[in-house]
């Protein structure tokens, strides 16, 4: 059986989003709706998908923004903008912001259909293989699936669900800065003081369980973000 193309959609008009979504699971896509755009970052952060279908204004995060965050965590995934606009500008705004196409609303099921296809049919999609389940970091191996640590001696470090996250944020982005806005919008959901100074904590812990390898060090990186380093 062929796997689905997971695709995530993220539209507040939850009665439009269901119609999409019902159009897309009738042509044998998998979709994950979602109603604003920093749930739907979340729900990025939290699977794979081969497809992001985004509405441009919606509550707490626009589309706009939304896409400007998914492309730092992804460079591939394509992105197809909804909107009630049909402004030259906007439609700009749309690809600078890393769309692949603009649908002007109204539309009709069977042109929704269509450039879903020829997206992902432009794009050349290759269906992404699931993420390794186990990872070296130096010389420790993260089992991203069961949430764990295992250290050269044998010895096992439990982790919560959140520290695996971070730490799998940080892990794909080895030895580059990952933006402290997008561990907290993909984590947690909102960038705020309090949720910040709760991802300094999980940061802290992580280093200490990481120190069993001194060529593998977390640095911050003042006013920006932070850098996993391999040496």
């Amino acid at each position: 059986m062929k796997d689905k193309i997971k695709i995530l959609l993220v539209e507040d008009d939850y009665n439009l989003g269901f119609v999409i979504q019902d159009k897309l699971k009738e042509n044998g896509f998998e979709v994950h709706l979602c109603t604003d755009g920093v749930e739907g970052l979340k729900r990025f952060g939290e699977h794979t998908f081969q497809m992001c279908i985004f509405d441009v204004m919606m509550p707490k995060k626009d589309g706009f923004t939304l896409a400007k965050d998914i492309r730092k965590l992804n460079k591939n995934v394509p992105i197809l903008f909804l909107t009630a606009k049909n402004q030259t500008e906007d439609k700009i705004e749309g690809f600078k912001a890393g769309g692949d196409d603009y649908l002007t609303k109204p539309f009709s099921t069977e042109e929704f259909l269509l450039r879903v296809q020829a997206i992902l049919k432009r794009v050349n999609l290759v269906k992404e293989p699931e993420p390794e389940t186990e990872v070296k970091i130096g010389s420790i191996v993260f089992d991203t699936e069961n949430f764990f640590l295992k250290y050269p001696g044998g010895e096992k470090q439990n982790l919560t669900k959140k520290e695996a996250r971070i730490l799998q944020l940080l892990v794909q982005h080895t030895n580059k800065v990952l933006p402290r806005d997008i561990v907290l919008n993909s984590v947690w959901g909102q960038d705020d003081y309090f949720v910040g100074r709760s991802l300094d904590v999980f940061i802290t812990k992580l280093r200490k369980y990481l120190k069993e390898d001194e060529s593998v060090s977390i640095a911050n990186i003042h006013g920006v973000g932070f850098k996993l380093t391999v040496q």
